[in-house]
């Protein structure tokens, strides 16, 4: 019995088992010319995913990602849109049941009040006066509460919308909650530990 050849594209069945849902998880990826850029996914599913960039890879161009809470997964371009391009995931069984146990708890989190995700840990850093900058240009004067390589606890007068971009120093992020004195806001992209030291530190 001939093995069957891989085949890149959903099965009818699974694009119907698949439902996509809305969650905001930033990373990195990489196409095949091995350049690397940053994203933002639209939408995602085990079975596939809608990221939101600047450089497009081409229908059938094979696409390594990094994503935030999610980790890595693979699969191929299969089309383009104005501003990013949605891809197949090409994946074992087990590691699709594992995106679609993670993607449910991401899309529930908020509704269910769950704790956050403390992948990594918080400190308070050393320089803790800071500038916050929205996307119109607008600045605040802010300190930091505490400060991991994913985000930061941020004290300031003025409490930005949720899913509002924002700059932290030199940071780029969105704020993903509020609280009495202030914002919790996640960075675009997780940092690496000598980059916080130079920013705050």
């Amino acid at each position: 019995m001939r093995s069957a050849a891989i085949n890149h594209a959903p099965s009818t069945v699974e694009k119907r088992n698949f439902q996509r849902v809305r969650v905001n998880i930033y990373g990195r990826y990489m196409l095949e010319d091995r350049t690397e850029h940053p994203c933002q996914v639209m939408d995602m599913s085990p079975g596939n995913v809608a990221l939101r960039c600047n450089q497009t890879g081409r229908p059938g161009e094979k696409v390594i990602v990094y994503l935030d809470h999610l980790g890595r997964i693979e699969g191929v371009v299969t089309r383009t849109m104005a501003d990013g391009f949605a891809m197949t995931i090409i994946a074992s069984d087990r590691k699709r049941d594992k995106l679609a146990a993670q993607l449910t708890w991401l899309a529930n989190k908020h509704e269910l009040d769950l704790p956050e995700d403390r992948r990594h840990e918080r400190v308070a850093p050393r320089k803790a006066i800071s500038t916050l900058q929205l996307a119109d240009g607008r600045q605040y004067a802010c300190r930091i509460i505490d400060l991991s390589l994913s985000g930061a606890a941020v004290e300031l007068d003025v409490k930005p919308a949720l899913g509002v971009q924002v700059i932290l120093g030199t940071m780029r992020g969105q704020v993903v909650r509020h609280f009495e004195d202030g914002i919790a806001i996640e960075f675009a992209v997780v940092q690496r530990p000598e980059t916080l030291d130079a920013e705050f530190n």
